[in-house]
């Protein structure tokens, strides 16, 4: 983990304790501002230092949460400029105050002149070139590590947004198919009960199977591979009632690990195969599925016979629907292509579902550090 998220995080979860740290380094690492002869007075340097940190402070507060966020949100940046310009002033003004009237009195041995606080407010020279320097030196140091961690966090922020934004939209792709799915299946079985096909009772099993799964085992973001395997099987049974051996489907699988996937793309490969394919050739089509999935890295590919023209556009709606999801759920992890050969139509799926999980992981203890 970079060292700047880390202390993103750290101050974001322990936010006083951050702010104690940093002034305790600041107060250490400007020790050496002294002479050594000063050392042997610890109580002018602790008078020193006490001064010169409260100060400071007032300094790093004032141009980390007022300037910054005005030159942020404001348009007018003069006046911004000019906050800042009066607010240093103020700063520099009382600084010298607290140096003539109350950090003089304790460091050094009377007698000794003073300055009226008129002649300091006056003596703008002075302030500019040493109060200013020595009030703002630790400030723009706070002022930068506080920016860093703003747009860390605005950009974890933007990420969780984008999250959300995506889920939603999946939901969105979801309610396009599963209506879909169910409407041709039903015809499916309404197309058996005309014929009194003694399986209509048996697709009626298959097909509350499948609902289970849709509608109460889908709703998170992930499911079990092999429950997507028994999906498909269920989806091919069903379907193999209705066309009886005019059609040809082989599914096969090897998976060398249970794993987590996104419920539902494959089924609509699968789906737009049956749609497309058997659906559509009136001859003897062929349905090739094969899955494999090896360290990881997980192959999907489908295959049907088709005849060229019919319902083109209606499989081109199709295929953008799982292209959206793969590019919502896995980007970067995946490569999708569709190809046409000879009167066959292929659609090959590959997934990185390991580089997945661990991208999964790191986003969740992200979210975790700054919940």
């Amino acid at each position: 983990m970079p060292l700047i998220e880390r202390i993103a995080k750290f101050s974001s979860a322990h936010r006083f304790l951050s702010h104690v740290i940093f002034w305790l380094i600041t107060s250490v690492v400007f020790l050496n501002r002294y002479e050594v002869a000063e050392y042997n007075d610890v109580k002018c340097i602790l008078a020193r230092h006490i001064y010169y940190i409260l100060f400071t402070g007032f300094a790093s507060y004032f141009l980390a949460y007022i300037i910054i966020p005005k030159l942020i949100t404001s348009k007018k940046y003069y006046v911004v400029i000019g906050y800042f310009i009066a607010g240093s002033y103020i700063i520099c003004v009382f600084s010298r105050i607290a140096v003539v009237y109350i950090l003089e009195p304790v460091i050094r041995i009377p007698p000794f002149g003073q300055e009226t606080i008129f002649e300091i407010m006056m003596d703008v020279p002075k302030l500019i070139t040493h109060y200013f320097p020595l009030t703002f030196s630790a400030a723009w140091i706070f002022a930068f590590i506080k920016l860093i961690k703003a747009q860390y966090i605005a950009q974890q922020h933007q990420l969780s947004v984008e999250k959300e934004r995506a889920e939603t939209e999946l939901k969105a792709l979801k309610a396009q198919l599963n209506p879909h799915f169910l409407f041709n299946t039903l015809n499916n079985i309404y197309s058996l009960s005309l014929i009194n096909s003694p399986v209509t009772s048996k697709s009626i099993a298959g097909l509350s199977e499948i609902l289970d799964h849709v509608l109460y085992r889908c709703n998170g973001m992930y499911v079990p591979l092999s429950a997507e395997i028994n999906l498909i099987k269920n989806y091919i049974a069903l379907e193999k009632l209705r066309y009886g051996n005019r059609l040809q489907v082989n599914f096969t699988h090897a998976v060398d690990q249970e794993i987590m996937i996104a419920p539902l793309i494959l089924l609509s490969l699968v789906e737009n195969a049956f749609k497309h394919g058997a659906g559509e050739d009136v001859g003897l089509p062929v349905i090739n599925i094969d899955m494999n999935l090896t360290a990881g890295h997980f192959r999907f590919m489908v295959s049907n016979s088709f005849i060229p023209g019919e319902g083109e556009e209606d499989g081109r709606i199709g295929i953008s629907n799982i292209t959206k999801q793969l590019q919502l759920i896995y980007p970067g992890l995946y490569d999708f292509n569709t190809s046409t050969h000879d009167h066959i139509f292929v659609a090959l799926l590959h997934i990185n579902l390991k580089n997945h999980i661990i991208k999964e992981e790191q986003r969740y203890e992200s979210e975790m550090s700054f919940s």
